[in-house]
């Protein structure tokens, strides 16, 4: 966020933190959890959504206990982990990155799907709306804090339309896909492939000197916000279900809302649905690139980072991290599959989440059994997860194995070795 944002009331809060999390993964997530979860699709939502509430308890009674932004670089900083906090920040970094080209990839389907598009133009769409956001952000309109506001007002009554008008169709036939029996520990799988759709409660943290009255307010925001989003995912993933079907919802994975909005009410439910993907994704890539570029430029100040990170343009914008991170997302954007982006993200986010968690107790604030419950069950998730992938996406696994020996084991040596 930028400074525009200071003295942010709760209502705005809890705009910005439900949007950030609805942002764009529900819009590509939906097939990927009703092929993994089948029937019990709604049930995958409820469990990745308890481990969102649970870490929004712990970053918010961290961020209270501290007084600070900065997330989980901020917090293992205050307990003098300085190493496990740069190493953190750099699982985050990448975390984010992906999310970017989740948010990308989404944008481009979603858009090149409504005009009958090419895979040329899918992959021009991506690159085209992080090359324009990445302009405004160097401008220095930083996040759109109002735009955003009305943005998410708009997605959340587009979601929760469709929602309620396919529940009106019920038939609980629709919920299995016809190839496939899934039992009820499917939805454990479900959870594991689409957490990404719940990150973004955090960003808030990021600017905790700018909410006014952060104290009192920023636990029932964070939570309570959560507890939405899980409640308005339950009732999209049952509502988009019913109206294509589990196998139309598979079919269509990449953009399954829209074609839930055509079955519904035609070309104007799917250009309701392609304009709401549009918008929701573009406001999310907005505010994540930024909030990204300036986790960087700290994680840089403090030595973490090359030097050349923390440069800023002169609107006061870390121009080199929001490039360079825009030009990666882009890539990944133009060159991943859906399912590997979704899952990639949702392991970083699960590991990064859990160290929080992890502080949190060990340190005894906030709702030890809320955040204790949540850990329990994102271990098991992450496990799930990394059995998943190590079955079905093996490269991916090494990839994001290697990714972290780096982070991990590589990154002094990597910091020293690019200041030399």
């Amino acid at each position: 966020m930028s400074s525009s944002s200071a003295g942010l009331r709760w209502p705005s809060m809890a705009a910005l933190v439900v949007g950030g999390m609805v942002g764009g993964g529900i819009y590509v997530a939906l097939g990927v959890v009703v092929e993994a979860a089948g029937r019990w699709t709604w049930l995958a939502f409820v469990i990745a959504g308890v481990v969102a509430i649970s870490t929004a308890e712990a970053y918010a009674a961290l961020s209270n206990e501290f007084e600070t932004g900065g997330g989980a670089f901020a917090f293992l900083e205050h307990v003098d982990r300085r190493g496990l906090a740069g190493s953190l920040s750099w699982v985050m970094l990448i975390a984010y990155t992906l999310t970017l080209a989740l948010y990308a990839f989404a944008f481009g389907q979603y858009v090149s799907n409504a005009v009958g598009g090419s895979a040329w133009l899918t992959r021009g769409l991506s690159i085209a709306v992080l090359t324009v956001l990445t302009a405004v952000i160097l401008a220095g309109a930083g996040t759109l804090t109002r735009v955003e506001i009305v943005i998410v007002s708009a997605n959340l009554l587009a979601l929760l339309a469709l929602a309620l008008w396919g529940l009106t169709k019920w038939d609980t036939a629709s919920l299995s896909p016809s190839d496939t029996s899934h039992g009820p520990v499917a939805a454990l799988s479900g959870a594991a492939a689409i957490f990404v759709s719940y990150e973004g409660f955090q960003l808030l943290t990021y600017d905790y000197d700018d909410l006014e009255d952060p104290a009192r307010t920023l636990r029932p925001v964070l939570v309570w916000s959560s507890v939405v989003v899980v409640a308005i995912y339950v009732l999209v993933a049952l509502g988009a279900t019913m109206v294509l079907g589990a196998d139309g919802a598979i079919a269509e994975r990449t953009v399954a809302l829209a074609s839930a909005g055509d079955e519904l009410a035609g070309p104007a439910g799917l250009a309701a649905m392609t304009v709401a993907a549009a918008f929701a994704t573009a406001a999310a890539i907005n505010s994540t690139l930024f909030s990204t570029a300036k986790l960087a430029e700290r994680v840089s100040d403090d030595g973490e980072l090359p030097g050349w990170v923390d440069h800023e343009n002169s609107n006061g914008v870390p121009d080199r991290a929001v490039m360079a991170i825009a030009v990666v997302a882009a890539v990944l954007a133009v060159t991943g599959s859906l399912s590997s982006l979704v899952e990639a993200a949702s392991l970083t986010f699960l590991g990064a989440f859990a160290v929080v968690d992890g502080l949190a107790l060990r340190r005894g604030i906030g709702r030890r059994w809320l955040i204790g419950v949540g850990a329990l069950v994102g271990i098991v998730v992450g496990v799930v997860l990394i059995v998943r992938l190590a079955r079905t996406k093996p490269i991916a696994l090494s990839v994001m194995a290697a990714l972290a020996v780096a982070c991990f084991g590589l990154r002094p040596w990597l910091v020293r070795l690019s200041t030399d």
